[in-house]
């Protein structure tokens, strides 16, 4: 199992934002201070709040509007589903990042969720490799 925690600003808004992208939440594993969101069967998101996640280190949270401190790479079926979340994103309160990178074979939008987190949709068509 896979669990990312990021740091947010507004619990709720989050929340609202990876919904409209499509994204499920494992209300199980939420309160006031965090969500799990569901990327995969046992891959997860955790977005937490600020004052919560900085109970888990002793470091600063990053300053996503100077810095970027990881990129999250999902990988999805389609490159219609790869412009369909980058679309999304950007009409929730995202926005978009960086050209679309078309190779042929991997066909990839970048975008920011509202807390500066840098997201990638990726789509990798394997058949064109061979």
């Amino acid at each position: 199992m896979l669990f990312v925690n990021l740091p947010v600003k507004d619990l709720a808004a989050s929340r609202r934002f990876f919904t409209a992208l499509g994204f499920a939440f494992n209300d199980q594993f939420a309160d006031e201070k965090m969500e799990a969101m569901i990327i995969g069967p046992e891959t997860f998101a955790m977005l937490l709040t600020e004052e919560y996640f900085a109970t888990y280190t002793d470091k600063k949270i990053a300053d996503t509007g100077e810095v970027t401190e990881a990129i999250f790479a999902l990988g999805v079926e389609s490159r219609r589903r790869v412009d369909e979340l980058a679309e999304a994103a950007a009409a929730n309160g995202g926005a978009l990042s960086g050209e679309t990178k078309d190779f042929g074979f991997v066909y990839t939008r970048a975008f920011t969720d509202p807390d500066g987190h840098l997201w990638e949709a990726t789509h990798m068509n394997f058949a064109a490799t061979q």
